[in-house]
């Protein structure tokens, strides 16, 4: 262990991958909003050569962002439950806002 690990308390050391997965859930975040846009307008030009209409290209780009924006609706919801579990573990009692 390296002289600075040593030093920290348990309770603050950060894990070993910490950083590691908290990037790559970043970037399967990012990664489905880009694939929601793509599959929305990919639907989009397949409807629009099945039928002919050109606006309905456009109803595809807006399915492919409204499902980017419930995918990041999605993740917030899980992060905000994950940060109400972490409010109610004993160790983290002592941070608990004051009500004076």
């Amino acid at each position: 262990m390296s002289e600075e690990n040593k030093n920290q308390n348990p309770v603050t050391q950060e894990p070993k991958y910490g950083k590691v997965v908290s990037a790559i859930d970043g970037l399967s975040l990012g990664l489905s909003m880009v694939l929601a846009v793509l599959i929305g307008v990919g639907i989009g030009i397949g409807l629009k050569k099945l039928t002919g209409w050109g606006w309905i290209l456009w109803l595809g780009v807006f399915w492919g962002v409204c499902a980017a924006c419930y995918n990041v609706y999605l993740a917030y919801k899980k992060q905000q439950k994950a940060m109400d579990e972490l409010q109610k573990d004993p160790k983290y009692r002592e941070y608990e806002k004051s009500d004076s």
